[in-house]
C-alpha cells in the first residue's frame, strides 16, 4: 500500500458520517506525488439515516468524475462544483436502499496531477412508512383544457414538510403556460397538491411534471422512495355550458357552440351546484344509488353514459325514468338527459373538460377537493394554497 494510502485509513477512522478514500491510479510508487484524498458523506456502512444528500469532496485535487447509482441500477444525478472539489446529488439518500459511489479524482488545484479512482457503498434505513402518490392525469393521457395535475398522497403531509415537497415538484409544458401549486384536501379526507394553469390550457399543449421527492420527509414517519417523471398532452378544446333555467346543455369547441341538448338540472330543493366544474371520470352504465348521496334507500336507477363532475354526485347521465326532461329542473342535483343524448356528451367531452353551470339558485360553494374543482376559485384564491411563502 502507498503511504497516502495508509494514510487515509487513519484519517477515515477518524471521521465521523464521511468515507475518506483514496484508491491507486496504476502507478508504481509516489514519483507522481501523493493522490487527492476522496470523502464521501454518509459513510460507508449500514443503517445510514435518512434527510441527507449524498455528498463527495475532494482534498488536494479537483474530482474529475463521479458516478452514484442505487441497488436497481438507477443512477442519482448531482452538480459538481465549478472548482472540481466537491459535487451534491440533487435528491436525499431514500429508505433502505444500497447506493454505491464510484469517483476518480487528480491531484492538484489544477487537476493535472496524478489520477485516482475509488468506490464506496452505503446502506440506508428503513422508513417506518413510505408514503407514495397517485398522479392525475396518467401518464401518457389526452386530456380536457381545465385539467390540473393532481397529487394524491397515500400518508399525511405535515405542514411544515409542504413547502420543501412543494418545491421539488415542477411542471414544464410546450407552449410555456403560467401555473401554481395549492395544497388540497381530498374528498377522501387525503393530502393532495394540485397544480392549475392562469387560464385553460391551449389545445395541443405537451405537459411534462418531475418531481424530486426521493429521501424527503413527509412527517408522521413518512418518507418518499422514489422520484416521478410523466407526461401528458392536453386534446382538444371541448367544453360545456349549463343553463339552469333555459333546461339546456350547450357543447362548445374552439370557443364556438356546436350543439344544444335539452335536460333536467337540479330542483329547487336541490339545485345543481354552481360554477365551474371539471370532468373528472366516466362510466359506461351505472346503478344510482339514494343511499351514496343521503337519501337512504329511496331508490335504485339504472343509468348509461355516466360523466362525472363532483365527488359528492354531481353527474351528467341519462335519467329515462324522467318524463319530464326539458321541462323541468326535477332532479337531486345532476344534470340529466335521454339516454341517446347522454351518450353525445359522455363521447364529446374528455375527462378533464370543463362543464360551467349557470343560472342554478344553489348557493353552496362546492370546494376544490369535491373533485377536481379548481376553477371554482379565482387565480388570487389559488395562489393562496400555496405553501412556499
Amino acid at each position: 500500500m502507498h503511504v497516502a494510502g495508509r494514510r487515509s485509513v487513519l484519517l477515515a477512522s477518524a471521521l465521523m458520517g464521511s468515507f475518506v478514500l483514496t484508491a491507486c491510479s496504476g502507478a508504481s510508487g509516489d514519483a507522481d506525488g501523493p493522490e487527492a484524498h476522496v470523502t464521501v458523506t454518509p459513510a460507508a456502512g449500514k443503517e445510514v439515516p435518512l434527510g441527507a444528500p449524498i455528498s463527495v469532496k475532494a482534498e488536494g485535487g479537483r474530482l474529475t468524475a463521479v458516478e452514484v447509482k442505487d441497488d436497481k441500477g438507477q443512477k442519482v444525478g448531482g452538480q459538481l462544483t465549478g472548482d472540481g472539489t466537491s459535487w451534491t446529488s440533487e435528491t436525499k439518500v431514500g429508505p433502505k436502499t444500497t447506493y454505491t459511489v464510484h469517483t476518480k479524482a487528480r491531484r492538484g488545484k489544477d487537476g493535472k496531477g496524478k489520477e485516482s479512482s475509488s468506490t464506496a457503498t452505503f446502506t440506508t434505513q428503513q422508513a417506518p412508512k413510505v408514503n407514495k402518490l397517485t398522479n392525475t392525469p396518467g401518464n401518457g393521457e389526452t386530456v380536457g383544457t381545465g385539467m390540473p395535475v393532481s397529487i394524491l398522497f397515500d400518508h399525511k403531509i405535515d405542514k411544515d414538510k409542504r413547502a420543501e415537497i412543494e418545491k421539488s415538484m415542477r411542471v414544464t409544458s410546450e407552449p410555456k403556460v403560467e401555473g401554481a401549486w395549492g395544497w388540497v384536501t381530498d374528498y377522501s379526507g387525503q393530502d393532495r397538491l394540485d397544480w392549475r394553469p392562469k387560464t385553460f390550457w391551449p389545445a395541443g399543449t405537451k405537459v411534462s411534471v418531475k418531481g424530486n421527492l426521493t429521501g424527503l420527509d413527509s412527517g408522521e414517519g413518512g418518507w418518499f422512495a422514489k422520484n416521478y417523471d410523466w407526461n401528458f398532452t392536453i386534446g382538444a378544446d371541448r367544453k360545456a355550458v349549463i343553463d339552469v333555467p333555459g333546461h339546456t346543455l350547450t357543447m362548445y369547441e374552439n370557443g364556438k357552440p356546436v350543439g344544444d341538448i335539452k335536460g333536467s338540472a337540479g330542483s329547487p330543493q336541490d339545485p345543481t351546484r354552481g360554477g365551474i366544474h371539471t370532468v373528472r371520470g366516466k362510466n359506461a352504465a351505472e346503478t344510482m344509488d339514494s343511499a351514496t348521496i343521503g337519501y337512504g334507500n329511496q331508490w335504485k336507477l339504472d343509468s348509461k353514459w355516466v360523466t362525472y363532475l363532483t365527488a359528492s354526485g354531481t353527474f351528467l347521465h341519462s335519467a329515462p325514468w324522467n318524463n319530464s326532461i326539458g321541462v323541468e329542473n326535477n332532479s337531486h342535483g345532476c344534470f340529466g338527459m335521454t339516454t341517446s343524448d347522454a351518450k353525445k356528451i359522455y363521447d364529446f367531452l374528455p375527462i378533464g373538460a370543463t362543464v360551467e353551470v349557470k343560472g342554478t339558485s344553489s348557493t353552496k360553494k362546492t370546494d376544490v377537493g369535491n373533485g377536481l374543482e379548481v376553477w371554482q376559485e379565482t387565480w388570487e384564491q389559488w395562489q393562496k394554497r400555496t405553501a412556499v411563502k
